[in-house]
């Protein structure tokens, strides 16, 4: 129950993540050359370097998740932990076609062409 009611909180949370990264960045342009995609912990990792302009701006895409995470995690009596993987369980279903994410095992995928938004066993 504790679960269900922090995932349905979650999809509301979406909302602010979406307002936290602009539309026009050099992670929008990376994500879609497969260099940055979406973490199991519900934050935006580097796949592949593209320099201290991307790096900052993800570092300050994950601060600002991690703020937003920390308000949510305090205001539900839940962890900072918790609410970063419930997070990333909606933050996949974001994941377009040719863009990486990695799950527990830190192992970059792809998403490619037919294939469905990835959604680990934790996110069931």
């Amino acid at each position: 129950m504790k679960r269900a009611l922090l995932l349905a909180a979650t999809i509301a949370m979406a909302s602010g993540l979406a307002a936290a990264e602009t539309p026009v960045s050099a992670v929008a342009h990376a994500r879609a050359a497969g260099q940055v995609g979406e973490r199991f912990d519900g934050y935006l990792g580097i796949a592949v370097d593209g320099g201290p302009l991307l790096r900052h701006q993800v570092q300050a895409i994950n601060i600002r998740r991690r703020s937003l995470y920390s308000q949510f995690a305090a205001s539900r009596g839940v962890t900072l932990q918790e609410v970063g993987i419930t997070a990333a369980c909606q933050l996949f279903g974001t994941v377009g076609v040719g863009e990486r994410y990695a799950l527990t095992d830190n192992v970059w995928r792809v998403r490619g062409a037919g294939q469905g938004a990835p959604v680990p066993d934790y996110c069931r």
